[in-house]
């Protein structure tokens, strides 16, 4: 049970702003709330210090429309993944200070906190940027200072050998690339920072949509490299914060 919450309804109610019954009502979707179609994790802010994410893809506008509705009463910070410009505008429809990051398909409302973590988002070639992007804009939502060094694949080593200082000020290092995934292991090798490496679905048929890079990322002979699944920027970005909770 979230005390917290309670308490803050409690003084809610003492001081008129709501009515017990309605104080109640928000209590009874302690600690889910199920609206149907979707049973929203209320508490999912008080487990893992970030309210439950969006995951656009695949649900209707309406959907989208109503999970919102539900969140935005009960958290000042939200994050949408995997939308588009008409998932955008219906979400700014009920949110106003709704935030659209193009590249990374994010929408965000609010901020998270501040934390000392230093992240580093790195890819391979330009056309990783996306997937880097949702990195990026998830660490910087829970809070992470981030810094980007992208198109510095293994077609070129000279350019992550000349950037071995930004390498060494960084707290976790976010490798993202496609082809056959080789730049997370040269990090890894240069580095003794904590590498978490994200395949992407970038490259011609052989890669099979990332398969490749990602088997290539978890043979990785570098210690310290860690793996997600295939163009998951949201979960190395979320890897990252919580790495720099602790």
């Amino acid at each position: 049970m979230d005390t917290a919450k309670i308490k803050k309804l409690l003084k809610k109610v003492k001081s008129g702003n709501i009515s017990p019954e309605e104080a109640y009502s928000q209590l009874k979707r302690l600690p889910f709330e199920d609206i149907g179609f979707a049973k929203l994790d209320s508490h999912r802010a008080m487990r893992k210090g970030f309210p439950e994410v969006v995951y656009c893809q695949g649900k209707t506008l309406p959907q989208i429309k109503e999970i919102f509705k539900r969140l935005s009463s009960n958290h000042e910070n939200i994050m949408a993944t995997k939308a588009d410009d008409k998932i955008y505008k219906a979400i700014r429809s009920i949110k106003p200070s709704a935030k659209y990051h193009d590249t990374a398909k994010i929408v965000t409302i609010g901020k998270g906190e501040k934390v000392k973590g230093k992240v580093l988002i790195v890819t391979a070639g330009t056309a990783d940027i996306p997937v880097a992007e949702e990195a990026a804009v998830t660490a910087e939502f829970l809070g992470n200072k981030v810094s980007r060094l992208y198109d510095v694949g293994v077609a070129g080593l000279h350019r992550i050998l000349g950037s071995m200082d930004k390498l060494s000020r960084s707290d976790v290092i976010i490798v993202v690339a496609g082809m056959e995934g080789a730049l997370a292991s040269v990090v890894g090798g240069l580095t003794d920072k904590p590498v978490i490496a994200v395949p992407t679905s970038i490259g011609y048929g052989a890669s099979f949509k990332g398969l490749a890079a990602l088997l290539s990322m978890l043979n990785s002979c570098a210690p310290g490299v860690a793996v997600v699944n295939i163009d998951n920027g949201f979960g190395a970005g979320v890897m990252a914060a919580v790495i720099n909770r602790k």
